[in-house]
């Protein structure tokens, strides 16, 4: 058969599971259907030697076919009513691929909730089948012989009706050879029914139902139906206080979804955070809510899939993963917390959970609604522009008010002689609050330790002079800017002061716990981090045991300080506010300012009043000063200018091209060679290119990181930057050895 001129070819997966999503076939697509066809379509196909009729899923088009055309088959026709919730995940792979340059097998199994190597859980029950008078009947002649355990068995069946087959077996002796000859005379049967395997137990919720709406939740709420009413598919930013009871509001919207007979996905950025907001959940919806997360069991998460597709569920709260629940009738998706940076993907396709979230909304007709009291700059400026509707919740809900912030400056501390981690405001506070039988948390917003280098005496950071991010320390002395490659060896002396007090903060969470037993030796000191939350129900038992009153004092990482509300915490202290500005990240300044803004947010949310102590060695960066204010608006405007000063996002769109190999020679030729080539295909002078530079960690198990940064005033230039480079790499062999993936930052 002769190639036609202008051919379609159709590559289709037959089934939509793990074994199968490795496997597609091409199709020819006949010259009648050409113009219909599209990704995520269903069609019939003719499949196997046999070509019995199946159904199938277009997961790309092509005018390039993988074989000699005479020996494919074609498509037979589509099935333009059966589209399907598999059908709409598969056209979202595609925008995916398309998006962040992943392969469609990547893409694929990240949307589609695959079929695992895990056994169905199933319960075995024993019932009476024959009647009432039949079953007695055999009863007395079993009681007047020798079948002494078939006796006990229908004498249990005759009481209860149906009896658990592992509890029969186990306290009525019930073995097969017991049960078999009663089966067979139509007395019994055997029964297995699938059951499901539940994270959280609906009926452990606690019962706070449903809450009064306060009139600024009202209005936020009028304004969300309003503009939805009016038939407008931009998404929502709610940007509200810490405590200003967002979480009541998404309540609210959920029920309008539900009550329309519709689906809602709520993100949550941090397992964490499920420990007290799945519950409240629970608690106003019922067991039509179900929950995922990374501590789930394989098993588990199977089930909550399973059953969200079947209709057993309404609502899933979970991370990023859940934004791919198969409900067949989505209506709401909620991100909480969208600032979050646990939002993107850092496995190919790296993408962002918001802009996903925004076309998945578009493709099954839903609506987004996005929650922050620190919204990304990303988020706000498209707020500003009119590009999402902007809702505002300005005060805390009920009678609450935002804490008393204090800032310390950790410099005048060294000077005065204090080489603790504690300063002494937060050491006083600390025991005030102790005597009076208060709650204490403390937040260390990085684990470990920082690679930034300062000067103790006066808080000068080493900084690289042509990308403004801090340099990094390496072992060999050396100080590095993963943006660009500028090195600088580690200076013995401050350049600013002269002070020979310089080095990075090595103060980590266990360090601090510590500190705290040795000058508070009666408190109760609970510590919530990675290596204390490695188990499953690790999160939730520490969690419970602080609102227990259990542990009087909680420190932290960044887990302890994001959604959670203990009524008793009235006093909450940043050990180190620097740990996260002098990160090489452009982003910083926004990290530290809704790191600390959410931290000084968890206290003082019950009737007592709240106080909160920042300590830092840069008491008036604009990021600290403002966050101790909790003023938003003011962040964003300094943190704005700095953005279209740099161009940097969100003034400006940045690509990352991320590449590995073991083969450290191998790798830098090749990122020699793509940057030279990006320089070469597009020569405008308004395409930067900064880099290649080695990544934060350069080497990982033997392999070696790099990274290109290419910077636009245009995102569309850089997706087709984007696909030139997949191009380039495609057809060049050298670049098979090394691993590559692209990232919008």
């Amino acid at each position: 058969m002769r190639k036609r001129e202008g051919m379609i070819f159709a590559d289709m997966i037959v089934d939509i599971s793990h074994e199968k999503l490795d496997r597609s076939f091409q199709y020819l697509v006949p010259q009648e259907l050409e113009e219909q066809i599209g990704v995520g379509m269903v069609a019939e196909i003719p499949f196997g030697k046999g070509n019995h009729i199946r159904k199938g899923y277009v997961i790309g088009l092509s005018d390039r076919p993988a074989y000699e055309t005479g020996k494919m088959k074609s498509i037979i026709r589509l099935l333009n009513g059966e589209e399907t919730t598999e059908s709409r995940l598969i056209a979202l792979a595609a925008w995916m691929r398309e998006r962040y340059g992943a392969t469609m097998i990547q893409a694929l199994k990240t949307v589609i909730p695959v079929k695992e190597a895990v056994k169905a859980k199933e319960k075995k029950q024993i019932l009476l089948t024959a009647s009432r008078e039949e079953a007695a009947a055999l009863l007395s002649q079993l009681e007047t012989g020798r079948c002494r355990a078939r006796a006990r068995l229908l004498r249990a069946l005759l009481s209860e009706g149906k009896l658990d087959y592992t509890k029969a077996a186990k306290e009525l002796g019930a073995t097969q050879n017991v049960w078999k000859p009663l089966e067979e005379a139509g007395i019994l049967s055997i029964r297995q029914e699938e059951i499901y395997r539940i994270p959280e137990n609906p009926s452990a919720a606690p019962g706070e139902g449903e809450w009064d709406l306060s009139p600024s939740q009202k209005e936020a709420v009028s304004l969300i139906k309003e503009e939805w009413d009016q038939g407008n598919k931009r998404p929502v930013l709610l940007h509200g206080v810490t405590g200003s009871g967002k979480t009541q509001v998404y309540m609210e919207l959920i029920q309008e979804t539900l009550n329309r007979g519709q689906q809602a996905v709520v993100l949550i950025p941090e397992i964490a955070l499920t420990y007290q907001t799945v519950r409240r959940f629970y608690a106003r919806f019922g067991n039509v809510v179900s929950v995922l997360n990374s501590k789930l069991s394989q098993g588990e998460r199977y089930d909550q899939f399973r059953r969200a597709k079947k209709g057993e569920i309404q609502v899933m709260v979970g991370p990023r993963s859940a934004l791919f629940t198969p409900f067949s009738n989505l209506g709401l998706i909620i991100i909480d917390e969208e600032h979050e940076p646990t939002y993107k993907s850092e496995n190919s396709p790296r993408y962002h959970a918001r802009e996903t979230a925004i076309e998945r909304a578009r493709l099954e007709n839903a609506r987004v609604l996005l929650g922050s009291a620190t919204p990304s700059l990303a988020s706000y400026s498209r707020a500003v522009s009119g590009e999402y509707l902007l809702v505002k919740l300005k005060g805390r809900y009920g009678q609450g008010t935002l804490p008393e912030v204090s800032i310390v400056d950790l410099r005048e501390e060294l000077k005065e002689g204090n080489r603790s981690v504690l300063s002494r405001k937060l050491k006083k506070a600390i025991e005030e609050r102790l005597s009076k039988k208060e709650q204490v948390m403390l937040f260390l917003n990085r684990r470990g330790y920082a690679g930034f280098v300062s000067c103790r005496s006066c808080g000068h950071v080493m900084k690289c002079p042509h990308c403004d991010v801090s340099l990094s320390e390496h072992n060999n002395g050396r100080l590095v800017c993963h943006y660009c490659g500028y090195e600088q060896p580690k200076p013995e002396l401050c350049p600013v002061c002269g002070s020979p007090y310089i080095g990075g903060f090595k103060a980590g969470t266990q360090q601090i716990e510590q500190v705290l037993q040795k000058n508070f030796p009666q408190a109760r000191v609970l510590r919530m981090d990675f290596d204390s939350t490695r188990h499953k129900g690790s999160y939730e038992k520490i969690l419970a045991a602080f609102a227990a009153h259990e542990g009087d004092i909680l420190v932290g990482t960044q887990m302890i300080v994001k959604g959670h509300d203990f009524p008793d915490v009235t006093l909450v202290g940043v050990i180190a506010a620097d740990l996260s500005l002098n990160t090489e990240d452009y982003q910083c300044a926004e990290r530290t300012f809704q790191l600390l803004t959410q931290a000084v947010g968890r206290s003082g949310r019950g009737k007592k009043p709240g106080q909160a102590i920042i300590q830092t060695y840069n008491p008036q960066h604009y990021s600290i000063q403002t966050a101790a204010r909790q003023d938003y608006e003011a962040f964003y405007k300094e943190e704005i200018s700095y953005r279209m000063l740099m161009d940097y996002p969100p003034c400006s769109h940045m690509l990352a091209v991320f590449a590995s190999s073991s083969d450290e020679e191998l790798l830098e030729r090749a990122m020699d060679y793509l940057a030279r080539f990006v320089r070469r295909v597009y020569s405008g002078g308004d395409l930067h290119v900064i880099g290649p530079a080695y990544m934060t960690v350069g080497k990982v198990n033997d392999v070696y990181r790099k990274v290109l940064y290419l910077k636009h005033l245009e995102g569309n230039v850089l997706t087709a930057v984007k696909d030139r480079l997949e191009q380039y790499i495609e057809i060049n062999s050298g670049f098979r050895n090394i691993y590559i993936q692209f990232d919008y930052v």
